[in-house]
């Protein structure tokens, strides 16, 4: 213990000689601590970009249709009064499915019988004067012209009475046409108007989907439309059955896009099976040439820099990180796509991007660690 005696000092020169020593201790303790500051290495949390191989997988889902679906509508304009069928009712030929108000229809029907009945008359009437001027011809009691006239009339009487029973014809199918029937075996699965409603010669009133054939329609953007062509062969997998996976064929692509979507409907064939039901929901798988690698990452590991869109690359040589400009694709549902900038093998930062810089010294988790988080890369084929 410091005594100012024992130096032989007084007191105020023995206060002032120990606030130098405070001094001088405080200073070597500060110099003791710069000369043991460490360099700081961040701790990250990387995943690698596994190989992708020249192919990708095209994924769209779609749901079951019939290859071919009937609109049905009436043949003629009426208030419809009846209405038989339902949707899921199973339809044959010769079905009534739907009936319009025939009564203007059966009174041109009794109208074009009177017509065809004074027409028959009239054609009567002018054969017997056909007959009455060729006897007075012959016996030379008028004139060839007057023969002539006879028989014009009667010409033109018989093809008044044809026209008259071509009009009846006409205004019998117009009461037949007063009826809706299926002219195939199939299921309804649409029905557009109901009792009550007046309805136009053509309007669909009923869709029935027909028998046979089964497809899955799906849209497809114009990006990938030039990977689906007639006759390409695709899978299609099942929501509803998880082990249902048929091998489809692409039957139709659309020449055009829809004009609200901006995609293109593809229509996949399907073979028979019992299994698959109209509506239910369809995925199709299809393989697409693609040389460049595509690279689903997570949000947190993009960053920007000046503008441009970065992601922190690590080296492994010196576990230092450096900034890599990529080209992103469209957003998905765990991330975005990354077009062109990282390739096979490249270990990214997943998170923290805000405190990387150039050259900034990183810490690699353990292999372990690190293999759970290559996972979380994931490559579209």
């Amino acid at each position: 213990m410091f005594s100012p005696k024992a130096f032989g000092m007084s007191i105020p020169v023995a206060a002032k000689f120990a606030a130098a020593l405070a001094i001088a201790a405080a200073l070597s303790a500060c110099s003791e601590e710069k000369v043991e500051t460490k360099e700081v290495i961040r701790p990250v949390k990387v995943f690698e970009v596994a190989g992708g191989g020249n192919v990708r997988e095209l994924d769209y889902s779609g749901s079951v249709k019939a290859r071919t679906e009937m609109n049905l509508g009436f043949r003629v304009n009426g208030k419809i009064t009846e209405r038989l069928v339902n949707i899921g009712d199973r339809v044959k030929p010769g079905d009534l499915l739907a009936r319009v108000d025939p009564t203007d229809y059966q009174l041109a029907v009794k109208s074009a019988e009177a017509n065809l009945a004074a027409a028959e008359k009239q054609v009567e009437t002018t054969a017997l004067t056909k007959m009455r001027a060729e006897q007075l011809f012959t016996k030379e009691f008028s004139s060839k012209a007057q023969l002539d006239q006879a028989a014009l009339l009667y010409d033109q009487a018989v093809s008044t009475r044809d026209a008259a029973a071509s009009s009846l014809d006409q205004a019998k199918n117009q009461v037949t046409y007063t009826d809706l029937k299926s002219d195939q075996n199939g299921i309804v699965t649409a029905i557009n108007a109901d009792i009550g409603q007046v309805v136009g010669a053509g309007t669909p009133v009923v869709t029935v989907a027909v028998d046979g054939e089964k497809e899955v329609q799906i849209a497809v953007p114009e990006m990938d439309i030039s990977e689906f062509k007639p006759g390409k062969t695709v899978k299609a997998h099942f929501w509803s059955d998880d082990a249902l996976v048929l091998d489809g064929t692409v039957r139709e692509v659309s020449g055009s896009a829809d004009q609200q979507s901006r995609t293109f409907s593809v229509r996949i064939s399907l073979p028979t099976d019992p299994r698959v039901l109209l509506g239910m929901t369809a995925t199709i798988e299809a393989a697409a040439a693609n040389a460049q690698l595509s690279v689903s990452i997570p949000l947190s590991a993009l960053a920007e820099k000046d503008g441009r869109k970065i992601v922190w690359v690590v080296d492994r040589d010196s576990s230092t990180v450096h900034a890599r400009d990529v080209k992103l694709g469209e957003f998905t549902g765990d991330g975005v796509r990354v077009a062109e900038g990282l390739g096979q093998g490249d270990l990214v930062v997943a998170a923290g991007t805000q405190f990387m810089t150039e050259d900034l010294k990183v810490k690699l988790p353990a292999v372990e660690q690190q293999a759970a988080l290559t996972e979380t890369g994931e490559v579209l084929r």
